[in-house]
């Protein structure tokens, strides 16, 4: 009879263990390899650190002398977040309930996920490149580029949170006759609205974020300032506004989450 151990311990997620470290040395292996593969200047790279030290040299104190371009440029970032949020997480609703497998028909339901993947599946900075070359530059192209963002998140998480909701509401709805959408008013809504609030918050705060990003291709926003300083090597005032945009950043990260708290 085998003696039973003092303590548990938690099993490995591979339970044979020629397999788990047979697979370990592979990763080591492949890293190893794409590593020695790469084409890596050195000599480039030694070169970069002697740039990078002038480009923090010349930045250093940060320059805030052009404060009202810094300000034009923070309040063009929060228009488009705003307006991107208000439009993404209205698409993201009927969007949502085309994803959701439990209230929509199978060719609806697929339309709607592909809808997703697709809003999902590129990086913002490719989607704004995309609508800048489409529209222009300027904050129009940002806010086009943040709807698509924001349906791409705000649409997959209020799916699978409709996916998650109390038939009972709905079954009791449709016993008394209710039609499609009643049901999905006074069933369906009141079970994700806390849901749905608390993404657009949470959405409002990553679009704040990714507005400063997709502005320095062309679309707007404090992003575009943070480019243009940086093609006038002014870096004391592009340190300016990175210190700006990292500050309200934290602030609206620590007010969104207060919200979040009470809502969710």
């Amino acid at each position: 009879m085998s003696a039973t151990p003092d303590t548990w311990r938690k099993p490995p997620m591979i339970a044979n263990p020629l397999l788990r470290y047979g697979l370990l040395l592979a990763v080591v292996v492949y890293v190893v390899w794409a590593v020695s593969i790469m084409p890596f200047d050195w000599e480039r790279v030694s070169q970069g650190l002697v740039r990078a030290q002038r480009i923090f040299s010349g930045a250093f104190p940060p320059s805030f002398a052009r404060s009202g371009l810094l300000i034009d440029g923070f309040l063009e970032s929060l228009k488009i977040a705003i307006l991107a949020t208000v439009g993404g997480v209205l698409l993201s609703v009927p969007i949502a309930f085309m994803a959701a497998k439990n209230l929509a028909p199978v060719p609806i339901f697929m339309l709607g996920r592909g809808i997703i993947i697709v809003a999902r599946s590129f990086h913002p900075v490719i989607v704004a490149i995309i609508f800048v070359k489409a529209v222009g530059f300027g904050p129009f192209a940002g806010v086009l580029t943040l709807i698509v963002y924001s349906i791409g998140f705000v649409a997959k998480m209020l799916a699978e949170r409709i996916e998650e909701i109390d038939r009972g509401q709905v079954e009791a709805m449709r016993s008394v006759g209710a039609r499609y959408l009643p049901t999905l008013i006074y069933g369906v809504f009141p079970q994700i609205m806390p849901r749905l609030v608390g993404l657009g918050i949470y959405q409002l705060d990553s679009n704040l974020r990714a507005s400063a990003v997709v502005g320095i291709v062309g679309a707007g926003g404090i992003g575009a300032t943070l480019a243009n300083a940086f093609g006038r090597y002014d870096y004391d005032f592009a340190l300016a506004i990175t210190i700006v945009i990292v500050a309200v950043i934290l602030v609206s990260e620590g007010i969104s989450g207060q919200i979040r708290k009470r809502v969710w």
